[in-house]
């Protein structure tokens, strides 16, 4: 079709202009809070998804370490059911007392009981471990929260040193949180090795009561009874001549025997139960007297028991030689070995007096 003027061609494109419509200020405000409300869904969405991604392996960290937590309780417990104190090795102390999870505390014995390694203190402490565990196991007031452990040297020495120990028997409490501090490692030498003791230091330490319970022992009873039995017999047999009764002499060396017992320390190893000697482990030499005013060892009392004895024995000589009707030789040769028994006796007593209070000036010939 030709153009022609007033004539349109039906194929020809219209020309296309844009569209220059004006917003008002109003909606274009409306669209930018849709915009911030928007970005704040999104952002908040995104950040609660990161929250519960992060949580998951939290809560499933904490359901394993209740887990792990409560398969420990229960085998500590079902081997105390089966014997109050539990033996350990190497194994069983790494995952059970050093390990993480833990919300109990262990009282550890580390011993050596083999025979061949005469450790006789370490047998008798052991007596001690074994009636204080019992004592708590049977008790009323038995809970989880503190186990009795032993770690014996044959048995677990890379325990022995990964802790850096190298005496035996050592008292230490791991408590429930945290590593063992200074207080936590029990003071043998000085308290004793009596399960009262013991019991006192884990009240210290664990806030735990243990009320100990001995078995109960008839040897007091029996000789008891055999000391009666012995008096009445004589008392029997010389019913017709009740003299002896009133002999000074006898009074007197059953006063004095009862003296040196009480004055020597008798009474405080039977409060402390302190050991009968101490063996060095590393040179073997066996310690009779304790190096510290504040203990003292059983053999040290019988010592000086002795000492004692042997000075009393010298006054009474040198008594009898000034009082006694003797031919003057005779009481020359008491008061002779009365001096003599004195002057050692008393220096060996000064000079144990000495090596267990440092600095103390004074001495006496051979102390």
């Amino acid at each position: 079709m030709r153009k022609g003027k007033g004539l349109v061609c039906l194929f020809s494109r219209p020309t296309l202009r844009p569209c220059r419509r004006k917003v008002s200020p109003v909606g274009r405000k409306g669209v930018n809070m849709a915009a911030r409300w928007w970005f704040c869904y999104v952002s908040a969405t995104m950040a609660a998804a990161l929250l519960l991604v992060s949580e998951v392996p939290s809560a499933f960290a904490q359901r394993k370490k209740e887990m792990v937590l409560s398969e420990k309780v229960s085998q500590l417990m079902e081997w105390t059911n089966k014997r109050p104190v539990i033996r350990m090795n190497g194994d069983k102390f790494r995952r059970l007392v050093k390990a993480p999870p833990r919300n109990y505390s262990v009282i550890v014995m580390f011993t050596a009981l083999q025979l061949h390694r005469q450790c006789v203190v370490c047998k008798q402490a052991d007596e001690e471990f074994q009636i204080l565990a019992n004592s708590w196991r049977y008790s009323s007031a038995f809970t989880n929260r503190i186990f009795f452990a032993m770690v014996d040297f044959d048995e677990g020495s890379d325990v022995f040193q990964m802790l850096n120990m190298n005496s035996a028997p050592t008292f230490i409490n791991f408590p429930a949180k945290g590593k063992p501090k200074r207080g936590d490692t029990y003071e043998l030498q000085v308290r004793g090795f009596s399960a009262e003791q013991i019991a006192r230091w884990i009240a210290d330490r664990t806030d735990v009561n243990i009320r100990v319970i001995r078995p109960p022992n008839y040897a007091g009873p029996l000789m008891l009874g055999l000391l009666l039995a012995v008096i009445g017999g004589l008392v029997y047999l010389r019913r017709s001549n009740m003299e002896f009764l009133f002999n000074k002499t006898g009074w007197a060396f059953a006063a004095l025997c009862f003296v040196l017992a009480m004055t020597s320390g008798q009474m405080w190893n039977h409060i402390r139960g302190p050991p009968y000697a101490h063996k060095n482990p590393h040179t073997g030499h066996v310690n009779y007297i304790h190096g510290s005013s504040q203990a003292q060892f059983v053999a040290e009392t019988h010592i000086v028991l002795l000492f004692n004895g042997g000075v009393t024995l010298g006054m009474v000589l040198l008594c009898e030689a000034a009082t006694s009707d003797m031919d003057i030789g005779k009481r020359k040769i008491m008061c002779v070995a009365g001096i003599g028994l004195v002057v050692l006796f008393f220096s060996w007593m000064l000079s144990i007096f000495r090596s267990k209070y440092h600095g103390y000036p004074y001495s006496f010939l051979m102390s």
